[in-house]
Parts: structure tokens; sequence; C-alpha cells
């Protein structure tokens, strides 16, 4: 049976950005939207309650092609088989790929800075007041976060899957209208997640 989903175009903006410190200087700004951290404790990972991975996993070459990450029988049997790719592989949050029909998916590769979920789990209760665990896939932990929560509203949820203790691959989906409700969109989102990292792993 297809699943339609759905996401909002590149949600991941929100990492995006940087910060200027001086006249003609800038540096990397965190999810936070602060710069980035420069003392050796503040860069340290994984964080304070931040879970470590303990298998990291290269994910270079879906960041060289972030369009890759999903086969095109997975976008086929998620979104349908009309579904529009949407490429930005320059993207100011780090190298992604949309696919969009009556619902939409978004995979980036976050690039703001190298703190991986630590950068997340900082953000919880300030930038993402919505900020939700959810099961590790495969032993890789998984964070649902945003500004708000819309997932009944919108059926909408970003999820950032830790790859290593300093990477993550970031998730969005849209559910489609006429599927919206049908499943918590934090676990679609999770499940496109897990179809990455068995095409990261090589797995299918």
């Amino acid at each position: 049976m297809r699943r339609a989903l759905a996401l909002t175009p590149l949600a991941l903006l929100i990492l995006a950005g940087c910060s200027d410190t001086t006249p003609g200087q800038a540096v990397p700004a965190d999810r936070t939207g602060q710069p980035a951290p420069r003392s050796t404790s503040a860069n340290q990972v994984p964080g304070p309650g931040v879970p470590k991975v303990p298998n990291p996993i290269d994910i270079t070459r879906f960041k060289q092609n972030p369009c890759e990450s999903l086969t095109s029988a997975q976008v086929v049997d998620l979104l349908g088989d009309e579904a529009r790719i949407t490429p930005d592989p320059n993207g100011p949050g780090g190298p992604g790929c949309g696919w969009f029909s009556q619902a939409k998916i978004a995979v980036v590769f976050p690039n703001v800075d190298k703190l991986g979920l630590t950068s997340v789990y900082r953000a919880k209760g300030g930038a993402y007041p919505f900020f939700m665990p959810l099961a590790p896939v495969e032993g890789y932990p998984v964070v649902a976060y945003g500004t708000e929560d819309v997932r009944a509203r919108l059926g909408e949820c970003n999820v950032a899957l830790g790859t290593s203790d300093r990477e993550t691959l970031d998730v969005s989906i849209t559910q489609s209208p006429a599927h919206k409700g049908e499943k918590d969109p934090c676990d679609s989102a999770r499940d496109v997640a897990d179809k990455v990292l068995g095409n990261l792993r090589g797995g299918r």
C-alpha cells in the first residue's frame, strides 16, 4: 500500500545562517542561531544528556549527492510516481533534496556546525520548544524537534538522526491532506530516516 507523506520545503532552513562578530568576519551559527562555541568544553560531543552514536557512519557520498539518499523506488512508494525532485546541494543549512507531490519530503545533511545531536539538544526549550526523542533506528539515536508542534494541525515533523557524534541526517515531512492524521508524522519522518540510513549502509 502506498504511503503518502509530505514535508515543508527544506524545512531545515532554520538551521542556516552566519552571525557577524566583527566587520568583515563571520562565524558559523549553530542551530540556536548563536555563534558556534569556541571553547573545548563547549565543543565536546556528545554533550550532557545527548545519546552517543556508537557506530559512526560516513555520510560523505550523500552530502555530495543528496538526491541519491532515497532510491527512485522508495520515492514512488512514499509519494507516487509523479513526485517532483528539487535538489539543493548548496542549501544554507547544508546539502539537501526535496521530493514533492501532494505530500513532501526533504532530506538535509546539516553543516552549520560539527556538534551533531548535541546542537539539537542544546536548543531544547529554546529555539526548539517542541522536542521529542524517538526510538533509535538500528542503534542510531533520533529526535523530533521544531519551533512548535504542528503534527495535528499541519501533519508536519522534522527529525534528526545522529550518524556520528558530530553529524546528523535530518528529515522533514508533511503528510498529504488525504493522509494527514493517519499516522504520527514524526513516526513517518523516522521511517524515512530509516530508509536513508539503510541506503547509506548499502542495505537497500
